[in-house]
């Protein structure tokens, strides 16, 4: 049975992902900060007919990442895909005055995180079939001067700061890892997603989202899709 180790459940994105991977018959390692979040989940994926194990761990903290990834191998054998729905919440609302080190703190999940799952778990994604690493990132990374508007307007110049450089990343696994059969996809959101602060009539289904990503995740032919 195919193991997906997913880091930063919650119930939006991260759900819905892991519901659809363990309705295809994934077991599922649900990774996060908050041992009743993801206690909780566990339960509600059973209801749903899915296994799943809970694994305390923050991806931020990358000095503590290969033992996370440690304990799912040792619990649930060998990984076979990963995926990153975790994100830095805005600490820095303005590149102009918040101090250097702050800013440079934003980078700690969607790229040492992430380069640390990754590194931890590449010997068992190299000998394991269909293997993936897939990122759920946000639009604000996207390049282009109205983005930068629309992110210097509510302060969020950390979150646009860590899209931005996470979807690099993501370029840079993929072809790190095209040798090795290691399909590396990203789904970059753009509009609110149903159940965050800011959704509204046009937010995204966490349901379609999870779809997207699993057809991205068959057809293997695109490294990065927009919803």
């Amino acid at each position: 049975m195919p193991l997906l180790l997913l880091a930063g459940y919650g119930p939006g994105n991260a759900h819905s992902i892991a519901a659809r991977f363990g309705g295809q018959g994934w077991t599922i390692a649900l990774v996060g900060r908050s041992e009743e979040r993801l206690g909780a989940g566990v339960e509600l994926l059973a209801a749903q007919g899915v296994e799943a194990r809970a694994f305390v761990g923050d991806v931020s903290d990358v000095d503590s990442v290969p033992a996370v990834v440690a304990a799912v191998r040792s619990e649930l054998g060998p990984i076979s895909a990963l995926a990153l729905t975790a994100y830095r919440h805005v600490e820095v609302s303005d590149v102009l005055t918040d101090p250097p080190e702050q800013i440079e703190r934003v980078f700690s999940i969607g790229v040492g995180g992430l380069a640390a799952l990754v590194q931890a778990s590449v010997d068992d994604l190299r000998s394991a079939s269909d293997a993936a690493v897939l990122v759920v990132n946000g639009g604000l990374g996207v390049s282009g001067e109205e983005i930068d508007r629309g992110a210097v307007s509510f302060g969020g110049d950390g979150v646009a700061l860590e899209c931005a450089a996470k979807s690099k990343l993501v370029g840079l696994l993929a072809e790190r890892l095209r040798g090795d059969d290691v399909y590396v996809g990203e789904i970059v959101i753009t509009r609110a997603v149903k159940g965050s602060p800011y959704s509204g009539p046009d937010a995204i289904d966490p349901a379609d989202v999870a779809e997207r990503l699993w057809t991205m995740f068959r057809e293997r032919s695109s490294v990065r899709t927009f919803a």
